[in-house]
């Protein structure tokens, strides 16, 4: 019997990734995503996309979409009591298991096994360990289409904020940069995959500095 699974969504390549991995399995009954947004903002977290584009991804997948709101500015503690209403909620409706785009990052990884622990919901961890050059490789080589909406200038220079993620972005890193973006360079907005039933028509609009980051303003076309 099928084990029934909510994925984790950030809207970028990652968990398209392993959602895209996980819809070719057997082992898994996909029951929708789930994704934290910044309430004042009404955008989602680190990566900065639009709700809209969010919940129009949701319907090119054809999953349902659970938007989970944190305040901002927001604490540990009500971190906490929002995460724990959600899980209650999920268990109640029988999920069984929640899917994370986590790719080598250990204190990650704990962390999330540790806040489901005593839950009933097991953490699948679909990409982890695989080698991130190989894996982005694969990622453009399978039809994902993915635009940079967010940089840290600490590691990353600006000027790849708003690009696509493509062989040529990958061939213009720096050697200190991962290549999927795991140690919170850059992050990203998936325009199309091959879970898509279209894609998304989109632009980038503004490039913007906030809070020590470089954002690059998606919109629809």
């Amino acid at each position: 019997m099928k084990k029934k699974l909510m994925m984790s969504w950030s809207t970028g390549k990652d968990s398209a990734w392993s959602l895209h991995r996980l819809m070719n399995q057997d082992e898994y009954d996909i029951a929708g995503l789930f994704c934290t947004i910044n309430k004042k903002f009404a955008r989602t977290a680190m990566h900065a996309v639009r709700v809209e584009l969010l919940q129009e991804q949701a319907r090119q997948i054809g999953l349902p979409l659970d938007i989970i709101e944190i305040p901002y500015p927001c604490t540990n503690e009500q971190y906490a009591e929002i995460m724990q209403q959600f899980v209650d909620e999920i268990t109640a409706r029988g999920v069984e298991c929640c899917a994370f785009g986590d790719l080598f990052l250990e204190d990650i990884r704990d962390y999330r096994i540790k806040q489901l622990s005593g839950t009933g919901l097991e953490p699948v961890f679909p990409l982890w360990g695989e080698p991130t050059d190989q894996l982005g490789r694969n990622m453009i080589a399978g039809g994902l289409k993915t635009v940079i909406t967010c940089v840290d200038p600490k590691q990353l220079d600006p000027s790849f904020v708003g690009r696509e993620y493509t062989e040529q972005f990958l061939n213009d890193l720096p050697a200190s940069v991962d290549p999927c973006g795991e140690n919170g360079e850059f992050h990203s907005f998936v325009y199309d995959a091959p879970l898509f039933k279209k894609p998304i028509d989109v632009k980038v609009t503004e490039i913007v500095e906030r809070e020590g980051f470089v954002f690059a303003d998606v919109e629809r076309n």
